[in-house]
């Protein structure tokens, strides 16, 4: 064979050995006949049917010879103790025949053949075959070492040395046109494509690392998406199987990813034992798999290695920046990066308690390194996401977040998620669309495949009254988060305001298949049915927005507005007034209760509180825009002179 579809077979080879060296099994009869080749170049390694455990000692020397002579290692001759380097030296003799036609030992009897093995050198190759690269002939004559320790100690260490050849020559394969295979076969990993980064498992012994399994699957994930040309779904989708025995092709199919990475992580002490795989969606077969052993200080480093072989499996190219991102290191500090990790871990879980918790940690970590640009990130994200829902009052909780998002662009001006937290705040508080427009794009730009930054810039593109735009920039998000149920809702709610009632329902039939206590699902599909004039389905879903969002203000005020409109007024009156006297308590949107003065049509309460709801800068007044009229009551306030007024006055008209 020429050298290229020698070092091409003998490459793929080691892949497949490495994989069964992985699991603890060694071949014991590699040889041609066991190597197949498909038309599209695949190789296959054959027949294990005289394979060992090298789990079990004693088991992998008979004190007989084994195997086929001509490629049998020197060990094997004297039927001694084997490993994997006995696979080794037969690829070795297998090389050696691929480019110069003939075995380097031969004989009239096995034995003779054996004892050659064992005592005689191998012609080098290059005496045979003068078109063998001086590096190819070294490398072949390591394999075939008579002493084990003198040859390549793994496959790994083979690949390394062959791939080396590789480059220097063309790998194209002297095969028959190529067919396309039903499957991609274990030892070819698809160029580019879509990967899904699972959560890791958490193998220690005392079971406490489950935040630092989920902080490194997060932190592949956001340097993976820095990568353009590859598409990988956020964490939201990928951590949904979390603890869930799910089917490999099940998660292809739901994440539409051609890959999966999983992994596993043990701590000792401060040593960490790290396990990846890289598997191939359409058969379940593993494309590459790697183990680290470090000290946990040594983290960054093995977060670098892992994300450059992923990359390289992918055989991906990447641009200067994209190289310079996915081995960006946010902080060099091991605790830093410990304490952030256990903040994310709580933010995620997304209820008061445990965001206060989270934020706590990134204060913390925040007094380990006080330049960590992505804690102070996370710090603004936090105090948007507690004033956007009312935890807090708006005017308490943006300017904190905008104190975070500020400071992290002074630290690192090219974090796409401060961006995006300034956006947010340039939108929801500050109304300054320029602003907020030039955010968002910039963390776009910044990181293309932020699920996050599409979906925060298509609520943007919605308040401009951009309706279309907004659905396709949310589709966009959905892409890049498949399962994330609130940007589903999301883009049901836009399709709905977009008069697109079937498709709306559709998704929002989807979303509470997924989580039927999703309580802003339950919340929006209430809209569609004050639509549809279908107010006992409306009350019940208002009903469940409201028990399952824990009391969110919106979801009261409009099961108060349907109420009224059904003509149960002293149903309303009485959530308008536990709504009052819960703003004595604590904040309220003001928007809310205008929903209900709407329903009950006092029109002179209704602007009232949206003045309140202007002074207050109640994040969803620039909303206000694409509020639809579709009950007498809501067209009411929208034809009346006022409401152009308060466009106006927000800068929206």
């Amino acid at each position: 064979l020429s050298v290229a579809t020698a070092v091409n077979v003998a490459i793929q080879v080691c892949e497949g050995l490495s994989e069964a060296h992985r699991m603890g099994v060694i071949h014991r009869d590699l040889k041609p006949g066991n190597i197949m080749i498909d038309k599209a170049g695949n190789v296959r390694i054959m027949d294990f049917g005289i394979a060992r455990s090298l789990r079990v000692e004693g088991i992998t020397g008979s004190g007989v010879m084994i195997g086929t002579p001509e490629y049998m290692s020197p060990e094997q001759v004297e039927g001694k103790e084997v490993d994997q380097r006995s696979d080794i030296y037969s690829l070795g003799v297998i090389l050696y025949e691929m480019v110069t036609g003939r075995v380097p030992f031969e004989g009239d009897t096995p034995f003779t053949v054996g004892v050659k093995h064992k005592s005689e050198i191998p012609k080098d190759p290059k005496i045979l075959n003068t078109q063998i690269p001086e590096d190819l002939s070294r490398i072949i004559l390591k394999c075939l070492e008579k002493e084990k320790k003198n040859r390549q100690q793994s496959t790994n260490e083979l690949i390394s040395d062959l791939s080396v050849i590789e480059e220097g020559v063309s790998t194209t394969f002297e095969a028959p046109p190529k067919t396309k295979p039903l499957t991609t076969p274990i030892t070819e990993v698809p160029a580019g494509g879509s990967i899904a980064v699972l959560p890791f498992a958490d193998l220690s012994a005392q079971k406490d690392q489950e935040y630092f399994c989920d902080g490194l699957a997060d932190e592949l994930i956001n340097r993976l998406t820095n990568i353009e040309s590859l598409r990988v779904p956020a964490r939201t989708s990928t951590f949904s199987f979390k603890g869930k025995e799910v089917d490999i092709q099940e998660i292809g199919e739901k994440l539409h990813v051609n890959m999966v990475l999983e992994g596993s992580l043990r701590k000792a002490g401060n040593k960490l034992r790290i396990t990846v795989q890289l598997v191939n969606v359409a058969d379940g077969y593993p494309l590459w798999s790697e183990k680290y052993e470090r000290d946990e200080e040594d983290i960054f480093v093995l977060q670098d290695e892992i994300s450059l072989a992923i990359v390289d499996k992918l055989k991906l190219k990447l641009l200067g920046e994209e190289k310079e991102k996915i081995v960006k290191r946010h902080t060099e500090d091991p605790e830093a990066y410990d304490l952030y990790l256990k903040g994310i871990y709580f933010w995620n879980k997304r209820t008061l308690e445990s965001m206060q918790k989270g934020m706590a940690f990134f204060q913390q970590a925040l007094e380990k390194d006080s330049a960590y640009a992505l804690a102070y990130a996370s710090l603004a994200d936090s105090f948007n996401t507690l004033g956007f829902w009312g935890w807090l009052a708006p005017k308490e909780a943006f300017p904190k977040a905008r104190t975070f998002a500020e400071r992290a662009l002074e630290i690192d001006d090219t974090l796409a998620e401060a961006h995006n937290s300034l956006g947010f705040i340039c939108l929801h508080y500050d109304w300054n669309w320029a602003a907020a427009e030039r955010a968002f794009k910039l963390a776009l730009e910044l990181n293309p495949n932020y699920a996050q930054a599409h979906a925060w810039h298509s609520t943007f593109l919605l308040c401009m009254g951009q309706i279309d735009g907004a659905i396709e920039e949310m589709k966009k998000a959905l892409r890049l988060d498949p399962l994330s149920i609130h940007i589903r809702t999301f883009l049901a709610e836009w399709l709905r305001l977009a008069g697109r009632l079937e498709e709306a329902e559709e998704e929002f039939g989807r979303v509470l298949d997924m989580d039927s206590t999703f309580g802003l699902a339950n919340f929006y599909l209430g809209y569609i049915y004050v639509q549809k004039n279908e107010y006992k389905k409306a009350l019940a879903s208002f009903q469940k927005g409201v028990k399952y969002t824990g009391g969110l203000s919106w979801a009261v005020g409009w099961l108060g507005f349907t109420y009224a409109i059904i003509g149960e007024k002293q149903k309303a009156q009485k959530i308008l007034q536990d709504l009052l006297e819960l703003l004595k308590q604590r904040y309220i949107h003001p928007s809310s209760i205008v929903a209900v003065y709407e329903g009950l049509g006092d029109l002179d309460k209704v602007f009232e509180w949206l003045d309140i709801a202007f002074k207050e800068r109640d994040p969803y007044m620039p909303l206000v825009k694409v509020w639809q009229a579709f009950t007498e009551e809501e067209k009411k306030v929208r034809s009346d002179p006022r409401f152009k007024e308060l466009l106006k006055k927000i800068g929206l008209e």
